[in-house]
């Protein structure tokens, strides 16, 4: 199945690591990612960076000739972290305002390989799903089994009564682009589709 100009899907916010990382594959994935998006007829929003994944991920949607948003703030703009090449370019005052604007945007989000910044955006967002103040899909593009250590943690946490099975069930897990993009598209279209407040 593939998304389509019908689906609810329009628009995926990608976040993923300002570095390459020590895997070369995670920066062809990233790239490869940023294709499939645009090829795919779906805006990509991300945090306007220029290096490692993040500018990865840009380039392929923008040789693909897709829509790419980015939102950043000024305080990285002065330090030369961003790229202003893209369809829409947003400079933001703190880091709260360019995650809001992300979120706005975005109809799904997607965590790629990444650090602590990556873990925060898609983490804040998969809270904000679970406790009900919105219903678009999250998910993890499991590249080489990049995300499997983190999501066993999670299972942990569960098992110790945390954070209910449901909640981590509902996350998308994919190891390709193309899986992951099915599969939010597929939680897109169901309507009203919402999880029980509460973790």
């Amino acid at each position: 199945m593939s998304t389509s100009s019908q689906s609810p899907l329009r628009s995926v916010a990608v976040f993923c690591g300002s570095t390459p990382g020590k895997n070369p594959s995670l920066m062809d994935a990233a790239y490869e990612a940023g294709r499939v998006i645009a090829e795919r007829g779906l805006v990509l929003v991300y945090g306007a960076g220029g290096g490692g994944l993040m500018g990865a991920v840009s380039q392929g949607a923008l040789d693909a000739g897709g829509e790419v948003v980015g939102f950043i703030p000024t305080l990285m703009v002065e330090r030369e972290w961003g790229r202003s090449d893209l369809t829409e370019f947003h400079v933001v005052d703190t880091m709260h305002t360019r995650k809001a604007g992300m979120a706005e945007r975005a109809d799904a989000f997607l965590a790629l390989p990444g650090g602590l910044g990556t873990l925060e955006e898609i983490f804040e967002v998969w809270t904000w799903r679970t406790i009900g103040y919105h219903s678009k899909p999250v998910g993890f593009l499991d590249v080489d089994g990049f995300w499997t250590p983190l999501l066993q943690a999670l299972r942990g946490i569960s098992a110790a009564g945390f954070v209910r099975g449901s909640v981590i069930d509902d996350a998308v897990v994919e190891p390709t682009i193309e899986r992951a993009l099915d599969a939010l598209a597929a939680r897109c279209t169901v309507t009203g589709q919402q999880l029980r407040p509460g973790f």
